[in-house]
């Protein structure tokens, strides 16, 4: 009868011992394996594969240029901007107006001039009746960053209410808007290609908060005076999809419907002046090349 406790505790050693090999087996293997593994390498590219359909390129050409590298920026919260990409073009960061002109009014009318909107704490905000911003810089095809805010103190109703807008190539507008808890007609709402498509959907903010637009534009193309390629925005406010590459049917127009008139493969990127307190910081632009473009 003594005999069976002893038996038992055995029994346990054994099946522990046998527990403990096994894992000891599996990690052995598990620990090969990561050394087979261990510096394997793989062809560069290929010279004998198949053409791609349109392209000039096969599959996996060893011949094909790399992307350049681009160092990512980094998000923004309601306290600071964030860190714009390596290879973006700064059109503001918070100090000054130094990459903007203003459309000149009144006796300056049809010239450009000095801007006349307030710069403070790290943003620019419209001066109502000093004219819309344009930058010095000209872009076509591109990536647009902008962050803006509508007044927090409500003041006005539908159109009234923390209007401006993002004048891409300084005709094609994406209207800025407090669209919270703020109806107007659906395609002057704040995301909307004015006067044209309403956003898929209202993400606006409350006012006073900061908001993102992260647009990416296909610039039109001429030949002389016709038109040949409609322009193209892609819109996301806050993070969340807006226009998933609409076809733009014209320039910006207030109750009626826009045209298109030829201009430069590039232009300025617009800020209006609505008479209105909105907001603007964190401004920049990345140039938009087709593939295989360094």
């Amino acid at each position: 009868v003594l005999e069976r406790p002893r038996m038992k505790n055995l029994r346990h050693l054994g099946s522990l011992l046998a527990s403990a090999a096994a894992t000891c087996i599996f990690g052995v293997a598990i620990y090969s394996a990561t050394q087979a593994h261990t510096g394997r390498t793989s062809p560069p590219g290929y010279d004998d594969t198949p053409v791609l359909p349109g392209q000039k390129w096969r599959v996996h050409d060893i011949k094909r240029p790399h992307p350049p590298v681009v160092t990512p920026g980094t998000e923004s919260s309601q306290a600071r901007p964030g860190r714009p990409p390596s290879d973006a073009i700064v059109l503001f960061d918070g100090r000054n107006l130094g990459n903007w002109l203003a459309h000149g009014k009144g006796k300056d009318k049809n010239k450009a001039v000095a801007p006349g909107w307030k710069v403070e704490k790290g943003y620019m905000q419209v001066v109502g009746g000093t004219g819309a911003l344009f930058s010095k810089q000209k872009f076509g095809d591109c990536q647009l960053h902008v962050e803006w805010a509508a007044p927090p103190r409500i003041e006005g109703s539908g159109q009234w209410r923390g209007n401006s807008g993002v004048l891409l190539m300084d005709r094609y507008e994406i209207q800025v808007l407090d669209s919270y808890d703020n109806p107007t007609y659906a395609d002057g709402q704040a995301g909307a290609i004015y006067g044209q498509w309403p956003p898929l959907v209202n993400a606006s903010r409350k006012p006073g908060e900061w908001q993102t637009f992260d647009i990416v534009f296909e610039a039109p193309r001429f030949e002389g005076d016709k038109l040949v390629k409609p322009a193209f925005a892609t819109v996301f406010q806050n993070g969340v999809l807006l226009h998933h590459r609409q076809q733009i049917i014209g320039r910006m127009a207030h109750k009626v419907v826009g045209t298109y008139a030829p201009h430069a493969p590039e232009e300025p990127l617009g800020l209006q002046d609505h008479d209105t307190p909105v907001r603007y910081r964190n401004i920049w632009v990345r140039r938009v090349k087709g593939y295989d473009q360094q």
